[in-house]
């Protein structure tokens, strides 16, 4: 699997191998949305990826969806996060913040104000929200007006240039899993009558906005983003998933961003049609077969091989093992991971894992 560990350019970026450590959620950060030690240790553990994206962390208070996940729209957490960012880079690693509004997955419980979350339309998710007082349903958002959404983009280019000022080598813009770029692009979640809805060009308008908009603040070689083609999480639906994802490649490609992250949801045929029309680097977090969950490193050796994939991105075995690139030119073993300890709670589950000898 020598693919694996061949450098590799990411915009401006050079990588030591195409192994990415895939964003995560592990809820950790303090009630003011800052990071601890504690995460800087867990992410310097990580430091052997070429890359490693952080856990989805909000652009602004609205955009928080989860109890105890960091932000990058306060001083404080800049401050927090610079921590981690100098812990990778110390160990010679890569390191993107990943931006996510969570739009309607959320809850005014998260909120000072008790507000209610965003959404580009008045449809509720289906979802709940844990907390530690038990599960609360997610609330019909508040459909967001013109202001509200040219204010979403502004907070993703302030997001990218606090995470540019807390050291981070740049921002990965969450467009997959149900949060609000996606909300935006499924026409089960957005059906809106104006510029922003309809038909694939008005629906992939935000998405196209905040990457831009982000792009211009830092850099487009410092901007990434991720999508899940045909994904169906919180309850997003998409009737056009081939129509709506050709339209937004072909609108992003000649922007020159560091990379397009797939998170592989359909099969594979998806996947080559993104890659057909996609110019720069793609990083596959790929879709594991029927016989194996996660998805294995030989699966992620074959994209390569194969050449719908530049990276290969992973989640799960990240999380159990710090020094996958070892466990991996050694044929293993590979820790499994307690799905009991992936959210909050202290260092058990979170930096504990064993590395080999």
């Amino acid at each position: 699997m020598q693919e694996l560990f061949e450098p590799l350019s990411a915009g401006k970026l050079e990588l030591s191998n195409r192994l990415v450590m895939a964003p995560m959620t592990r809820s950790r950060a303090t009630g003011k949305g800052t990071v601890t030690e504690l995460t800087a240790e867990y992410y310097r553990q990580r430091a052997g990826a070429g890359l490693i994206v952080t856990e989805g962390t909000q652009p602004s208070v609205r955009g928080q969806g989860y109890v105890q996940t960091p932000g990058l729209h306060s001083g404080e957490q800049v401050a927090a996060w610079r921590t981690v960012t100098d812990a990778v880079h110390a160990e010679g690693g890569r390191i993107f913040a990943q931006l996510m509004h969570s739009g309607r997955v959320g809850h005014p419980v998260l909120y000072p104000d008790g507000g209610l979350p965003l959404g580009p339309s008045p449809i509720a998710s289906g979802d709940q929200l844990y907390t530690p007082d038990g599960m609360l349903d997610h609330p019909v958002p508040q459909e967001m007006t013109p202001d509200d959404i040219a204010r979403a983009v502004g907070e993703f280019a302030a997001a990218a240039r606090n995470a540019i000022e807390a050291g981070f080598d740049g921002v990965e813009l969450h467009g997959a899993n149900g949060y609000l770029i996606q909300q935006f692009l499924a026409d089960g979640s957005n059906v809106r009558t104006d510029a922003y809805g309809g038909t694939v060009e008005n629906r992939i308008r935000f998405a196209v906005e905040a990457v831009r908009a982000a792009s211009d603040a830092i850099g487009p070689e410092r901007v990434g983003l991720r999508v899940s083609p045909g994904g169906t999480s919180s309850g997003v639906s998409e009737s056009d998933t081939p129509e709506l994802y050709s339209a937004l490649v072909a609108a992003l490609a000649p922007l020159g961003l560091a990379y397009l992250h797939v998170m592989e949801e359909l099969n594979r045929e998806m996947t080559r049609r993104i890659r057909a029309a996609w110019p720069g680097t793609l990083i596959l977090n790929p879709h594991p077969t029927p016989d194996s969950f996660p998805a294995t490193p030989e699966e992620g050796a074959e994209a390569l091989r194969d050449g719908v994939a530049d990276a290969v991105a992973f989640g799960e075995l990240w999380l159990a093992n710090p020094d996958l690139p070892a466990r991996i030119k050694a044929g293993g073993p590979y820790n499994q991971a307690d799905r009991a300890t992936f959210y909050g709670g202290d260092h058990r589950g979170y930096t504990d894992y064993p590395t080999l000898g």
